[in-house]
């Protein structure tokens, strides 16, 4: 069990027999009365964000998750499919709850997934992935726009601003938390 004292970003805690994780907590000591916490959620299964406040005294239970360990098969249609790497059972997870995570999925990539009551919610991948360039228009020499890099198109179809010098077919790190491109990678 949780008390209101344990609350900080990042704590996943159930509610109402619902998932939820802390995005934001601020600690509230009026002059009057008991000590406030208000916090800003996300419902782990739905999505959605609100805003609550509890009392010092309030009390909450850790959420039932379990991390196992996946490979990423392949996708069909709005369904991504995995494979548990302990006993070989496949799941699909919907694209809606993979959100930015679509853009960085490569074949056999390893990812850790998120189970609540042996339903996958989320995935955590690689902190970098390795993506082949495959539409990058050439740089205008001499343009003084003020800008030195481009926009380019990578294998999973997402698109990201990189510097001048990337051409078709370089392969490039690019960071999963920020989607942003990291350095070009040597074949």
């Amino acid at each position: 069990m949780y008390t209101a004292s344990d609350l900080r970003k990042g704590l996943k805690l159930e509610i109402e027999g619902d998932p939820y994780i802390v995005v934001d907590f601020q600690f509230v000591k009026p002059g009057k009365g008991q000590s406030l916490y208000r916090t800003k959620m996300r419902n782990m299964l739905s999505g959605n964000m609100f805003e609550r406040t509890f009392r010092s005294n309030d009390k909450f239970k850790k959420a039932p998750l379990e991390e196992r360990s996946m490979q990423f098969l392949y996708s069909q249609g709005e369904e991504y499919h995995f494979m548990d790497n302990e006993n070989y059972e496949q799941l699909f997870i919907t694209s809606k709850q993979l959100g930015e995570n679509v853009n960085f999925l490569t074949d056999n990539m390893n990812v850790q997934v998120l189970m609540f009551d042996g339903q996958p919610i989320d995935v955590t991948l690689p902190i970098s992935v390795n993506l082949r360039v495959t539409k990058a228009d050439p740089w205008a020499k001499g343009d003084t726009s003020g800008t030195d890099t481009k926009p380019v198109t990578v294998e999973t179809g997402y698109e990201l601003q990189v510097p001048p010098f990337v051409n078709e077919d370089d392969l490039l790190q690019i960071d999963t938390r920020t989607g942003e491109y990291m350095t070009r990678v040597k074949d």
